[in-house]
């Protein structure tokens, strides 16, 4: 066999690394990462589905109707727009066709709905009962049945609202 010779190194010499993170262990060159037993991942929540109450009310202020004038200008409006205005899906308002007697759009030959402004009033209507008075589908079908009035109604809390949201400019601008 020969002669061995033996090489020692001297590792005094070299930069200092910072030790290695707790619980971390390192082992013929293999690493091992242990981690705590009990994690806690955070839940995401899913934007599928039907929206909180709180979201719902939130988007309330939000809709985009024209004023009686601008409205009545057209003959009929698109499910598209129609949904567009109220910021909800086009399925809800084919939901709400089918529920309510009070919408009847008109439909070509193809199918599609065309809701006339009429109809679109009866959607707010029904948008007020459902999405800020927080009715369920069969208390405000039953509201519309049984009160001649509701639309009378509602055209006095849609002045009021508007009455309100002028004051709180004019507050806001003194």
């Amino acid at each position: 066999m020969g002669d061995q010779t033996q090489i020692a190194f001297d590792f005094d010499d070299l930069p200092q690394q910072p030790p290695l993170p707790p619980k971390i262990a390192v082992k013929k060159k293999e690493t091992i990462i242990v981690l705590p037993t009990a994690v806690t991942v955070p839940k995401i929540k899913s934007t599928r589905g039907r929206k909180s109450l709180k979201e719902m009310s939130a988007g309330v202020d939000l809709l985009d109707i024209p004023a009686d004038e601008i409205l009545f200008q057209k003959s009929y409006y698109s499910i598209g727009k129609v949904a567009a205005m109220f910021k909800v899906n086009q399925s809800l308002l084919r939901l709400w066709e089918n529920e309510f007697d009070v919408l009847k759009p008109k439909k070509n030959g193809k199918g599609d709905r065309f809701f006339r402004p009429e109809d679109i009033k009866n959607i707010q209507l029904i948008y007020h009962l459902m999405r800020e008075r927080k009715y369920t589908m069969e208390g405000a079908k039953d509201f519309i049945k049984n009160n001649k009035k509701a639309d009378e109604k509602f055209a006095m809390i849609e002045s009021l609202k508007r009455i309100k949201s002028f004051l709180r400019e004019l507050k806001e601008n003194l």
